[in-house]
């Protein structure tokens, strides 16, 4: 598996732009962004942790899912595209992680 499916979906969510938000939850996000993404992002988030600190797999693997999904669909909403993500990944390979933190 590599990032295929992520850009996938990512384009799933950009031609979903405009649709209906009444036919359509990722048109709805989109419409009322940067604020519904980032807010429901963030309630996938808390509840991916809880999920892990609970240790039940199968709901942590839904909630992550979930984070994945509310990220593209606010990097789509703010211009952020799944190759600037994977762009800054590969950055940060050429150094250890405590280097790259001890740069920002």
């Amino acid at each position: 598996m590599d990032g295929r499916l992520l850009d996938q979906l990512f384009d799933t969510i950009m031609a979903r732009r405009g649709a209906s938000a009444d036919s359509s939850w990722t048109a709805k996000l989109l419409a009322n962004a940067p604020e519904l993404p980032a807010q429901k992002l963030g309630e996938e988030v808390a509840e991916t942790i809880i999920e892990a600190m609970k240790g039940d797999g199968p709901a942590l693997t839904k909630e992550a899912a979930d984070v994945i999904y509310h990220l593209l669909v606010l990097m789509a909403a703010t211009g952020v595209t799944p190759q600037d993500v994977w762009a800054e990944l590969d950055r940060r390979t050429a150094q250890s992680g405590i280097d790259e933190k001890a740069s920002r």
